[in-house]
């Protein structure tokens, strides 16, 4: 028979106590507090002060359409006195341009030469310019409507490939993609109205990889289409959220801004949208990377907007999204009026 003594016993009870001690102390430990412990998660925090407007340029207006340059320089189309603004990444001001030339700006792309094009839904037209706003092209006829080689019906957006190749979303009037030649020359049509694939509700955006596959937002129906430059369906991306606006990386990665799904009529009203997303897509349609974007107040009417109620960070009607060489993600906002920029977040 083992007998312990009271100065065993009061050592067991002491042992155990400094034990219960340190385990709570080890389960209270900010062990996620490592200094070689970096998240894996990418946060972006929005810079407040981006882009340093100057006074005798208009603030007003439809931020539809955003490109970022060979020097990283920022361009946005905007609904508004001053349709063409420039900043450099860390925004200050380089140039505006486009008074009073312009009905209903909606989408804005650099090519591979650095020429700048814009599709004009009110104009009916798409238009390619130098970097100092001269004219150089333009597909369509201005002021006139149609469906044929000569005429779009409210065009949304455009992409010129590397080997100089025009393909544009004729999204709002009718429901196709136009190619042209380097040249403006007309190639051929695909699409037409519908659900089902190689058709469209409505075709917003179109980007193209470096492969040459073209996606194509097909905002109404919550999906991206991909074809190739044949017309040829290639693939469809559904559920996943609203497709607003596009672009694509250099190393093929595509950045998407808009809501998450749902019907665009419903109950008797055009909902739009319900929150704010950008996602980072890989060219086989994973998923790699999703941000929240906080919805503003505006007021009730968003044809008025009062943008004096909105904070940095916050948008409505998420439209066009850009890039930078360093990361950084440029959203163009339609209903909150403004381009904002929003830095990468990856160690502490």
């Amino acid at each position: 028979m083992i007998v312990c003594s009271f100065f065993d016993r009061c050592f067991v009870r002491n042992a155990f106590f400094v034990l219960s001690l340190l385990a709570v102390a080890l389960i209270a430990a900010p062990t996620w507090a490592a200094k070689d412990d970096d998240p894996v998660v990418t946060e972006f925090d929005v810079d407040p002060a981006w882009p340093k407007r100057p006074d005798h340029v208009s603030g007003k207006g439809w931020v539809s359409g955003l490109a970022v340059d060979a020097q990283d320089q920022v361009w946005f189309f905007r609904k508004g006195p001053d349709p063409v603004q420039v900043y450099t990444a860390d925004g200050e001001f380089v140039r505006t341009w486009g008074k009073e030339q312009f009905l209903n700006p909606h989408q804005m792309r650099i090519d591979p030469e650095g020429n700048v094009w814009v599709a004009d839904f009110g104009l009916h037209v798409v238009q390619k310019f130098s970097p100092e706003g001269k004219v150089l092209m333009v597909l369509g006829t201005r002021g006139e409507k149609g469906q044929d080689e000569t005429h779009f019906n409210m065009p949304t957006d455009m992409v010129v490939t590397p080997a100089g190749d025009i393909f544009v979303t004729d999204g709002y009037g009718n429901r196709r993609v136009v190619h042209f030649t380097k040249e403006g020359q007309y190639v051929k049509t695909f699409g037409a109205a519908g659900p089902n694939p190689g058709q469209f509700v409505l075709p917003h955006a179109i980007v193209v990889d470096s492969k040459g596959v073209l996606y194509i937002a097909d905002r109404n129906s919550g999906r991206i289409q991909l074809f190739d430059q044949d017309g040829k369906f290639l693939d469809q991306w559904s559920n996943v959220l609203m497709p607003w606006g596009l672009s694509v990386t250099k190393d093929d990665q595509l950045w998407v801004c808009g809501s998450s799904p749902h019907w665009w009529y419903r109950h008797g009203v055009y909902p739009e949208y319900k929150d704010q997303v950008f996602m980072r897509f890989a060219t086989n349609g994973r998923v790699l990377q999703t941000w929240m974007l906080p919805l503003g107040d505006i007021g009730t009417n968003k044809d008025v907007p009062d943008t004096s109620r909105l904070k940095p960070g916050e948008t409505v009607g998420a439209h066009c999204i850009a890039q930078d060489s360093k990361g950084n993600v440029y959203v163009g906002d339609i209903y909150g009026e403004r381009a904002q920029k929003f830095v990468p977040i990856s160690k502490r």
